[in-house]
């Protein structure tokens, strides 16, 4: 971007095979404990002191290389064998690694994060696994490590795909190994204050403020502490007061503008070195705000250009030249006039600019955005220009903290298990970054659109409320629960409102959902939330910290049609809340399965060529039903396959089962009469809940046990035949449950069942389709139809079997602007590989209006997706973002399929919007599922949610002069 520049002188994919990281609970153990004895080792975990010649061999300490090999410590035996069999690497010394090995490219570049991690931690606990073992001399030779750096990033950096593909990454690395005599001061001042308020909450307040605000004033405040305090601390603090000083004043001493010219001296590429040569020698004839544009400027200059150099030692100059220039801004922040709002938005400019130059943003995604951002040529804009230049900003931000969360998830993830302060490691690389301070910027533009529109979150008492945005109408009562990291394997209570991070994929009903990554628009899981009416916003990471301190209170939560959010502490409730609760209010209409027209006496194989939308909840699901339809209109892009109907399953059923004196279907029956007898005698709702639980836990293993009928084996192998071309077992299929409980007209149940990947094997499959028909009796597909249905022993289950398409991309669109609400327009959701997008995968989203106009709403944020091989099931590959997943072409494909789907579903008089997933394979689209798209119409149109929502007038307009 160029922010009307001012000074016109200014002129690989690759296979992911897990490396073995999914621990073990006695491996984490074992972990947990080998840190622990680390800590207390004096060689930490080394074991002693080698040379390492460069002919291979290793010699005793007093016997140096011949060949003039490096000097430094062996780890230990058990710390080898943690590499070998889990691809965990701890203390890594660099000096004599294999620089292919260190980079990792198969593993999605493991060892080079952890490598970064290993830092943190020694940074944020005292040497962390070297807390004595930093004492060990010899252990590691800084020269060597230098020396081994630079070597290493002049390997890397000849490779242009290298830095297409990992700009952010290999930015990040140049901050933290060794290579040029510089080091991380800012996590250094961020360690060393975390440090000293753990251990004096006294000290917390200006953590905080270095943390989120820092600028040269907190030297004052530090040394003002350490007085005030200094008989009473103990010696240790008051030394490390005396040591975040120093690092303070080295943090905030002025940048040696010459200095900077000492990077310029490798490069071979005269146009980048006048470029930079000219910035340079303008600075100091600039004012604070002219410095900051063209500081932003040349780092995104070098953004583009940096594969313009051609030599390594250039490349890596102009990183570190980059890293310096954003320093620079970090420094000079405060000198930066943002008191008017014409100020902030020159200042959300230029941050955002800096940032996309960083690598948060890929180039195409900045581009995206950058006209949106770019300095108003006018002395006044309406409230609907303002705030589309908010969501940009905050599209700015949300993307880079999201891309710094791809990049390094896979390692935080693994580490998380047995090392609780990893989980402090994303967020320091944000607060390290320009990203911060756009944080703080956007904020108070937020609060400024907010006051001016009266569009006021009230969240409890946290601050940056603007960051809070509603995705899905609705309002709950609940305890409060906030579950930093990861959410998989949480067991969450449905009357609980939660805070995740990162929810999990499987998500069982909840009262209402706060998210940090809000995955995308059209996963299953926000599907279910959106139909159910239960609120659903997206939040910051900042956001997350602040609500912790309310964890466990009871909150009321409400999100408007609009998209405001509320969220108060019970007891003030107003009396319109509270009657929300009452009895009368929160009861719904319940939804009784049809069966009036079910044919059950089907008891053979249909091809897909069979049925049509007439055919749902008679003889199979809607998904076999609409897959059918869009066969018969569509047939080149619908591949061949057949439905086993809901009467197999219940032929099945009808069998004696073992044990017991009755039918698995009587059984079934059985639950669910108890159920309403132990209701009516007024048995508690966690009772009746828990034995149904209990008795389908059983059902379901006996459906797993139970055996096939020879007739049925039979009539499958003659479907494969006749209908896929291929012999039974020779042909990969998918499995999909498909219930008459789905897409009702009130209830999606998207995602509740269960669908099998590629399924090769005869036998396998013959154990997929038990696995499919036990589905709709788990836990979560139970709790989540259950507010729903009066007749849950009526649920059928069919199965659509079908070739699987080894698609490029792949996902979600829905023929309806989720966000918007409008009705000319898609929104469509792609991730890379088969499966993507349903899964609460942050993946590539755009509206899509009729008249093929496009725009990004997000980029995918998935680093990883499943291919199908030949052999059956799946495979995990790693993938980049410097490309978009959709091309223009692939986005007017999607135009054109949703305007003939929608006229072919008239014209047999169904009715959108609809909910389609798809997949692209060399261009061509491959239809697997279509549905109706559900929402709550009782959220949607809820008086209360209304009353909450402000009417906004977007063409008032606002002066840039206005203060703020």
């Amino acid at each position: 971007m160029r922010c009307i520049f001012i000074l016109s002188l200014l002129f690989i994919l690759s296979v992911n095979n897990g490396h073995s990281q999914d621990l073990k609970p006695t491996e984490i153990d074992h972990i947990e404990s080998l840190i622990s004895k680390f800590k207390t080792d004096i060689r930490g975990p080394y074991k002693d002191i080698r040379w390492f010649c460069k002919d291979g061999t290793i010699n005793l300490p007093k016997e140096p290389c011949e060949d003039g090999g490096v000097q430094h410590a062996r780890y230990k035996d058990v710390v080898v064998q943690l590499g070998e069999k889990n691809h965990i690497y701890l203390g890594q010394i660099l000096a004599s690694t294999d620089y292919e090995a260190f980079w990792d490219d198969a593993n999605y570049h493991s060892r080079i994060k952890q490598y970064m991690l290993g830092k943190y931690l020694a940074s944020v606990d005292d040497g962390w696994i070297n807390r004595k073992g930093r004492f060990y001399r010899g252990a590691v030779q800084a020269e060597d490590e230098q020396e081994w750096g630079k070597s290493f990033f002049n390997k890397v950096l000849k490779n242009n795909d290298n830095i297409n593909k990992h700009f952010y990454l290999l930015r990040q690395a140049i901050k933290d190994i060794p290579h040029s005599g510089d080091d991380n001061v800012a996590q250094l001042m961020r360690s060393q204050s975390k440090y000293i308020a753990d251990a004096n909450n006294d000290f917390m307040n200006i953590r905080i403020k270095i943390h989120g605000k820092p600028d040269v004033t907190d030297i004052e405040k530090v040394k003002a502490f350490k007085t005030a305090n200094s008989s009473s601390l103990s010696p240790e603090l008051n030394s490390k007061l005396d040591e975040l000083i120093v690092t303070m004043r080295r943090f905030f001493e002025p940048v040696k503008l010459e200095k900077l010219s000492t990077y310029l001296k490798p490069l071979t590429n005269k146009e980048i070195k006048a470029y930079l040569n000219n910035y340079i020698a303008a600075y100091n004839l600039l004012s604070a705000k002219e410095r900051m544009e063209s500081t932003s400027d040349a780092m995104w200059f070098i953004r583009e250009n940096i594969l313009n150099e051609t030599s390594s030692q250039g490349r890596l100059e102009l990183f570190d030249l980059s890293l310096k220039l954003e320093s620079l801004i970090i420094k000079q922040f405060n000198d930066y006039n943002t008191h008017s709002l014409g100020a902030l938005i020159d200042v959300i400019c230029y941050l955002s600019t800096a940032s996309a130059a960083s690598g948060y943003t890929e180039i195409w995604e900045w581009n995206r955005l950058q006209n949106t951002l770019a300095k108003p040529d006018k002395a006044e804009l309406t409230m609907a220009e303002l705030n589309d230049m908010l969501v940009a900003a905050r599209n700015q931000l949300e993307w880079g903290t999201g891309k710094n969360s791809a990049v390094f998830k896979n390692v935080v993830q693994v580490y998380e298990k047995f090392e609780p302060l990893t989980h402090g490691f994303l967020d320091d690389r944000i607060r390290g970054s320009v990203a911060l301070y756009l944080g703080n910027c956007i904020g108070k533009l937020g609060d400024l659109i907010s006051k001016e529109s009266s569009l006021n979150n009230q969240v409890l008492s946290i601050d940056n409320q603007s960051h809070v945005h509603g995705l899905n109408p609705g309002y709950a009562l609940g305890e409060l629960h906030v579950i930093e990291g990861s959410g998989e394997g949480i067991e969450v209570n449905p009357k609980n409102i939660y805070v995740f991070e990162r929810p999990p994929s499987d998500l069982k009903p909840i009262s209402g959902i706060l998210t940090v990554s809000e995955g995308n628009l059209v996963s299953h899981v926000q599907l279910l939330a959106r139909n159910l009416g239960i609120p659903n916003a997206a939040i910051s990471s900042e956001n997350l910290q602040s609500l912790k301190k309310f964890s466990k209170q009871r909150v009321f939560y409400a999100v408007s049609n609009k998209g405001t959010v509320i969220m108060k502490p019970e007891k003030d409730m107003t009396e319109t809340e509270k009657k929300l609760f009452s009895k009368e209010e929160v009861s719904h209409d319940m939804i009784t399965v049809p069966v009036e027209k079910i044919r059950l006496d089907r008891t053979t194989t249909m091809s897909l060529m069979d049925v049509d939308a007439t055919s749902s909840g008679i003889y199979c699901g809607p998904k076999a039903a609409n897959l059918g339809e869009l066969k018969n209109n569509f047939p080149d892009h619908v591949v061949d396959g057949f439905v086993i109907p809901f009467g197999i399953f219940l032929n099945h059923m009808k069998q004696k089962m073992p044990n017991q004196d009755r039918s698995y279907w009587d059984y079934l029956n059985a639950i669910f009469n108890t159920a309403r007898e132990m209701k009516a005698a007024n048995k508690p709702e966690k009772e009746v809940e828990d034995y149904q639980l209990k008795e389908l836990a059983i059902l379901r293993q006996a459906i797993l046990d139970m055996p096939l009928l020879d007739s049925f084996i039979s009539d499958i192998s003659s479907s494969f035949t006749n209908i896929i071309k291929k012999p039974f077992g020779e042909q990969a299929v998918f499995l999909r449950s498909d219930t008459n409980m789905e897409d009702l007209k009130s209830f999606t149940g998207a995602g509740l069942n269960l669908t099998l990947f590629n399924v090769l094997e005869k036998n396998n499959i013959i154990n997929g389709i038990k696995e499919v028909w036990a589905s709709p009796y788990t836990e979560r597909s139970f709790k989540w139809r259950q507010k729903y249905l009066t007749n849950p022993e009526n649920v059928y289950p069919s199965i659509v079997v079908i070739p699987g398409v080894n698609n490029d991309y792949s996902g979600v669109m829905i023929t309806k602007g989720v966000s918007s609400g409008e009705t000319d327009e898609i929104t469509a959701a792609f991730s890379r590989g088969v499966g993507g997008a349903v899964d609460g995968q942050a993946a590539e989203t755009w509206s899509i209006k009729n008249t093929g106009v496009s725009k990004l709403i997000a980029p995918s944020r998935e680093p990883f997706y499943n291919v199908l091989p030949k052999k059956g099931g799946t495979i995990k590959k790693s993938t980049t973002f410097e490309t978009p997943i959709l091309s223009p072409y692939n986005i007017s494909q999607l135009n054109d399929l949703q305007k003939e789907l929608t006229n072919k579903m008239m014209e047999k008089g169904i009715h959108g919007p609809f909910d389609m997933e798809l997949g692209f394979q060399e261009n061509k689209i491959w239809l697997f599922q279509v549905r109706p798209f559900v929402e709550n119409k009782n959220a949607v149109s809820s008086s209360y949610l209304e009353s909450i929502t402000p009417k906004v007038d977007k063409q008032k307009l606002i002066s840039l002069q206005t203060k703020l």
